[in-house]
């Protein structure tokens, strides 16, 4: 990509008509996926999302956007039911407060199993849930989370939220990651 490719495109994101997903150089406000999403991502609640760091090299509405993106696609393909996949995403991680701060102040209660039930409180508010984002939701974080969940989409959308959080940590940092890999590699010889 040329320097002047990359700055029309940074015009673009700044001036907000374009939005991306971590990993993918395509405009998502030209696909059918935004269609699906693009009230929910209107909605205050969804961009204060924006104000909350997560997985330390991005904030939460990009990590809820990357996630619903590539659920979306898997289950898309997958002929699953692809637009509550999407939603769900969107929705999985809807909690306005510091994780960090959490963890300190409630250690009893682990934030990886109680979040779910908060953003799904909140989501009510937004939407009217139907039984899969429901699941979706609740279970994004299985196992760590019980019971199991019951639907196809519910175990793709774990899948993805953990390829999110590699993704979101690792690509903004490919010389760490090669350094990481290079540490795994030198140390098996």
């Amino acid at each position: 990509m040329t320097k002047a490719r990359k700055a029309e495109i940074k015009r673009l994101i700044d001036a907000g008509e374009w939005i991306h997903v971590t990993g993918s150089r395509k405009n998502i406000k030209q696909t059918e996926f935004y269609l699906v999403i693009s009230g929910l991502l209107e909605e205050d609640a969804v961009q204060e999302l924006s104000d909350y760091r997560h997985h330390k090299m991005t904030n939460r509405l990009q990590h809820c956007l990357n996630v619903s993106y590539y659920n979306y696609r898997i289950c898309r393909v997958l002929r699953l039911d692809a637009d509550s996949a999407a939603r769900a995403g969107l929705l999985h991680d809807l909690y306005h407060y510091d994780t960090a701060r959490y963890s300190k102040t409630s250690p009893a209660i682990r934030h990886s199993k109680y979040h779910p039930m908060v953003a799904a409180e909140a989501a009510e508010h937004l939407i009217e849930m139907n039984p899969r984002e429901r699941d979706m939701i609740e279970k994004h974080m299985w196992p760590v989370t019980k019971p199991v969940p019951k639907y196809a989409e519910t175990y793709i959308i774990t899948l993805v939220d953990k390829y999110c959080a590699v993704i979101e940590y690792l690509a903004p940092q490919p010389a760490r990651f090669c350094r990481w890999v290079r540490n795994r590699v030198g140390s098996r010889k």
